[in-house]
């Protein structure tokens, strides 16, 4: 089978082609510097629905509402005795004049950044929240409002934050989006209709110059192309890659020259390739830097379990 990855952290797409897997590991490090320093995470919200922390909040309508207190976060504000359900198809069980709750979920929270991100570039990340999201920061807006529930979001913040003292995010989510098509797709069906931030939320320091993202598409035969992503075009640098056996033998190492352009092609082979299946769950990993005079940048690791379909 052919496999087409197109990755970004935390997100993978996939496109079977045909029935021969090559499965690769894929692993990521983000760093960039003579000494390899990860990409930096900090965490504004907890880690899981088990690991919340408090944030300032306000419900504009339903249960405990029109009231600043406080919320867990993540967490659907419903769950935490805040505003109205509603069940996706009551539109059908109550007729055609039948109105959605459409409160809106105010969060607020102060929090600080490291001094020494002052020379990186500073995101806030958004790994879901229902439904549609307006955020800023410091009173400036981070960018377009958001709309969907199910997929990751993020802003680069880096001129709108103060390095090393405090700073107010500023975040209004409205439980039914202004887009009808969204709400189709999202909340008219047959479950229950949520509100709120429901994922964690995140700041994410990476170098000035680095890779956003990766296409990848290794085949059976051991041939491997990959589109390598950079957040600009970066001149008089080099992608190497690394593909590892499950021995941690390098299998394949490949340097590309980067050009005027924010994507790099890279091309590669490797031979004679382990395939894996259920029997033979052959294994590889690969390992991407961006190197620009002695400095790296190289992507945070993720695993990939595929089988052999039949």
């Amino acid at each position: 089978m052919q496999l087409t990855i197109y990755l970004k952290p935390m997100n993978l797409f996939f496109i079977f082609k045909n029935f021969n897997v090559t499965l690769l590991l894929l692993t990521f490090l983000t760093s960039f510097g003579q000494s390899n320093v990860q990409k930096e995470i900090l965490y504004l919200s907890g880690t899981d629905v088990m690991h919340t922390k408090s944030w300032d909040f306000y419900c504009t309508g339903g249960r405990n509402s029109e009231k600043w207190t406080t919320i867990q976060v993540p967490s659907n504000w419903e769950q935490q005795g805040f505003g109205n359900y509603n069940f996706g198809r009551d539109n059908v069980n109550y007729g055609k004049n039948f109105q959605f709750a459409d409160e809106k979920g105010l969060y607020k929270l102060k929090f600080e950044v490291p001094a020494n991100w002052n020379q990186k570039e500073v995101y806030i990340v958004f790994e879901g929240s229902m439904t549609d999201s307006d955020v800023k920061i410091n009173g400036k807006s981070a960018g377009a409002v958001h709309q969907g529930a199910f997929y990751r979001f993020k802003y680069n913040i880096s001129d709108k934050i103060q390095y090393g003292s405090a700073n107010l995010l500023e975040v209004t989510v409205s439980k039914m989006s202004a887009d009808n098509s969204v709400n189709g797709a999202e909340r008219l069906a047959d479950y229950w209709i949520f509100g709120g931030i429901y994922r964690p939320v995140y700041l994410e320091a990476v170098p000035k110059e680095h890779i956003s993202w990766t296409a990848v598409d290794a085949k059976a035969d051991g041939n491997f192309n990959m589109n390598v992503h950079l957040n600009k075009a970066v001149s008089d640098a080099e992608i190497v890659t690394e593909i590892i056996d499950a021995k941690g033998k390098t299998v394949e190492t490949t340097v590309t020259k980067t050009g005027n352009d924010s994507v790099v092609a890279v091309k590669t082979r490797v031979q004679k390739p382990l395939l894996w299946n259920a029997e033979t769950p052959n294994l590889y990993q690969l390992r991407v830097h961006l190197k620009k005079e002695m400095k790296r940048f190289i992507l945070p690791m993720i695993n990939l379990v595929l089988e052999q379909l039949k």
